[in-house]
């Protein structure tokens, strides 16, 4: 795989996976974040990013700062990338994007538009909640003598591996605009993996629903966040919870 590919947010959950993945694929990758050991890249203050994408064939933008600017940095990246040549830019999104108006979504929507109007070539791809993020939410609840559970609320997490996978994949072909999404093999009610996580956990906690108000928990429950028609990860929540230490639950 001939030219360099950079990574941003390469330290993150999903970016470190990526840089793997394209190691193994025999890409030569440069990892770039605000906490690199070699050239410290900030992204929304646009601080060493010209030094940082030059040369590259690709880019896979994995960074995000949870919406808070998550839209300055990806117009920085995007201004970069153009005075470097134009490499193909991937993006990673979030399935729901349009359909649940939380603002981390919405920076997220922001986002992919800056690139598909960029002019530069472009890949988008969308997935579900990652296994991980699941667990940590679920582990939070966990603190509690009682788990509180938001009624009707469904999810279908993937794999942050076989995300990276599809991702390496996308970075080393054309670009391909707006890709079919990607969502986890199940789709499990929100009580399914709370009994899964503690089960895990070796705990025992009394679950409690609780009706959420507003647009954000609708769009949960109406299950816009869901891609039942791509349900291609292979890695199932309890198969990830198998290989996982939970952190301490009170």
């Amino acid at each position: 795989m001939r030219g360099k590919i950079v990574v941003t947010g390469g330290t993150g959950r999903l970016g470190q996976v990526v840089v793997e993945r394209l190691a193994e694929r025999g890409a030569e990758v440069q990892s770039i974040s605000r906490r690199n050991t070699t050239v410290s890249v900030d992204l929304r203050k646009g601080t060493n990013i010209d030094q940082a994408v030059a040369g590259a064939r690709a880019i896979v933008h994995c960074a995000t700062t949870n919406g808070r600017g998550d839209v300055e940095a990806t117009r920085n990246l995007i201004e970069a990338a153009k005075r470097a040549g134009g490499p193909h830019l991937v993006y990673i999104s979030i399935v729901g994007v349009e359909g649940v108006p939380m603002p981390y979504y919405r920076a997220k929507l922001a986002a992919e538009r800056e690139i598909a109007e960029s002019g530069l070539p472009w890949t988008t791809l969308r997935a579900t909640q990652f296994h991980d993020l699941v667990a940590q939410i679920l582990g939070l609840a966990a603190r509690l003598p009682v788990m509180p559970l938001p009624t009707g609320f469904r999810f279908q997490p993937i794999d942050t591996g076989d995300v990276a996978d599809r991702l390496a994949a996308l970075a080393a072909g054309p670009p391909r605009g707006r890709v079919a999404d990607m969502g986890g093999p199940q789709i499990l009610d929100v009580r399914q993996l709370a009994g899964l996580y503690l089960m895990r956990a070796g705990k025992r906690r009394p679950l409690v629903s609780v009706p959420v108000p507003g647009a954000v928990a609708r769009g949960y429950r109406e299950g816009r966040h869901l891609a039942p028609d791509h349900a291609v990860g292979r890695r199932t929540f309890e198969e990830f919870l198998a290989g996982w230490a939970p952190g301490p639950v009170g």
